[in-house]
């Protein structure tokens, strides 16, 4: 049996130095420093967290495109801020992340845009993968 190789992803991680930093790969593209904040890291690199909120955000800014170029909207530009509220006690993990869409669209209302906004998790697999006690809150403005 053959492994379906779009099915299946690989990452790799090198530690580089005494403390948490990082170098992370995956073929094909340039490495990205991941590190930790002091005193356990150096600062040098995204955190993990960090690097959680942009694929979140990447993954559901693909989904949304997707979607709107499949309703034929045309869009100027197009922002995702991604903020996440970290849990008090260990692991502290996200409690609460909101996703801050800033979209420059003329052909674009807002039921629209709600439309699409509640169809993300049904597509977007990161989403997808969320623990159901993480409050996501998307939330956008429409730039003419």
């Amino acid at each position: 049996m053959t492994t379906d190789k779009s099915k299946t992803l690989t990452a790799s991680i090198k530690l580089l130095n005494e403390k948490l930093h990082f170098e992370g790969i995956v073929k094909g593209n340039a490495p990205i420093s991941i590190d930790y904040t002091p005193p356990l890291g150096d600062n040098l690199g995204y955190t993990s967290l960090e690097l959680f909120l942009l694929s979140l955000s990447s993954c559901a800014g693909s989904a949304i495109l997707v979607l709107l170029r499949k309703m034929n909207k045309h869009i100027d530009q197009f922002e995702i801020a991604c903020t996440g509220n970290r849990k008090e006690n260990h692991p502290t993990g996200f409690s609460a992340i909101t996703l801050h869409v800033n979209i420059k669209a003329k052909n674009l209302n807002n039921s629209e845009m709600e439309r699409v906004i509640g169809m993300i998790e049904s597509i977007c697999p990161v989403m997808s993968m969320l623990d159901k006690s993480i409050n996501i809150t998307t939330n956008f403005r429409i730039n003419e």
